[in-house]
């Protein structure tokens, strides 16, 4: 009977030692688990907190946004106006620079030697007239300017 029990025990040591072997290796997995999880929890609190600081930012980005967009449209529109503006003007002093051009060629070549500066004909008058209408279009247009 000896010799069974000390078989038995044999056995025992036997089947005991990679036990406490795989003890040993589990304790020390649980205790870089646990540090971990720390980390981990540190890891999660860090998230949240900034998930929460995004979501509360969300809003006033979006404020800031809106209000920077209402002041770009103003700007826009204030340029579109001003373009506007600018285009018309260019047309009238590009007619009315036309019209100065032909009253000047006209009158060069309507003025020769032969009329004296106290001869009034119609010619003279209407291309006087002309001239006088010309630089009223001219001053009506820069008065709409401003």
């Amino acid at each position: 009977m000896a010799s069974i029990e000390l078989i038995i025990n044999i056995v025992i040591i036997c089947l005991l030692v990679p036990m406490i072997i795989f003890a040993y290796n589990l304790n020390k997995n649980l205790k870089t688990l646990r540090q971990n999880q720390n980390s981990l929890a540190q890891l999660v609190s860090a998230l949240n907190e900034a998930t929460f600081k995004a979501e509360n930012s969300i809003p006033k980005l979006k404020s800031a946004t809106e209000h920077s967009s209402h002041g770009l449209k103003e700007v826009v529109d204030n340029a579109k106006e001003l373009k506007n503006d600018l285009l018309f003007i260019n047309e009238r002093a590009d007619s009315l620079a036309d019209r100065l051009e032909n009253i000047i060629s006209n009158s060069r070549n309507m003025t020769s030697p032969a009329v004296t500066e106290n001869s009034d004909t119609s010619e003279n008058v209407s291309l006087k007239d002309d001239r006088a209408m010309a630089e009223m279009e001219l001053l009506k247009a820069l008065r709409a300017i401003k």
